[in-house]
């Protein structure tokens, strides 16, 4: 998980996904997309924290829950269980976005009832729904990158435009999905105006240097742009380099 991190790499990691954002958002805007589809890292980001109205969310989710208790397969209850307890969990976030410790079992149970209601639903996911989903298992919240390019499917195919597949191909970065990346790196570039496709060419390869960095945070390679390639190994294993040539 993103934020288990300790210490510098925690700071270095949480700034990489703050670049991803940064891009993301980017990118949509490029399109002239609103905030009621980008969704994800950026809306995760933008704070917004609105904690009226609470009882009443949490009334209707004591009301929804009985729903579902006594009928599984009620699929609008399930929507709205998605919908409240994301809200809940967003209304604990602080001005930067960031969700508690105390807001995770709210976004489980989101998560929870998104995959309970693809479930029961007959035909098409609701796509407004998904990019609520979306949000849910954003790195910023549950931090679950192979749940959200499920759910980046579900929006892409229903919008079917650039931005929704570049949005795509952004997730599957982070979850390491070759295959979807490049399908939905492809679409996106078709489907772009002919005077933006440079644009998303580029953005493409600006998401995919900053998940490489991350990786190699991760791995325990520091990154110094004064080398070439960037990438110098950290602590012992510069040590031992340096020790197996004398």
């Amino acid at each position: 998980m993103l934020f288990d991190l300790q210490g510098k790499r925690r700071r270095v990691v949480q700034g990489v996904y703050l670049m991803l954002a940064v891009l993301m958002g980017g990118g949509l805007v490029l399109f002239g997309i609103g905030g009621d589809v980008s969704g994800g890292l950026v809306d995760a980001f933008t704070g917004g924290n609105n904690g009226s109205g609470n009882e009443i969310v949490e009334e209707r989710v004591d009301k929804n829950e009985e729903r579902v208790k006594a009928n599984p397969q009620a699929a609008n209850a399930h929507k709205e269980l998605v919908r409240d307890y994301y809200s809940l969990a967003i209304a604990q976030a602080n001005d930067q976005g960031v969700f508690p410790a105390d807001a995770q079992d709210e976004l489980r149970k989101a998560g929870q009832h998104w995959n309970a209601y693809l479930r029961v639903e007959d035909g098409q996911p609701d796509a407004s729904l998904a990019r609520v989903a979306l949000q849910v298992y954003d790195p910023a919240a549950l931090n679950q990158p192979q749940q959200a390019v499920k759910v980046a499917q579900v929006i892409a195919a229903d919008s079917d435009d650039a931005a929704s597949y570049l949005q795509l191909a952004q997730y599957a970065l982070l979850a390491g999905d070759k295959r979807v990346e490049k399908l939905a790196s492809a679409k996106a570039i078709g489907l772009a105006p002919a005077s933006q496709r440079k644009a998303v060419r580029e953005q493409l390869k600006q998401l995919k240097a900053a998940v490489i960095a991350q990786q190699l945070q991760e791995s325990g390679v520091e990154i110094d742009p004064t080398k070439p390639g960037g990438a110098q190994p950290s602590g012992g294993q510069q040590q031992k380099q340096g020790g197996g040539g004398q």
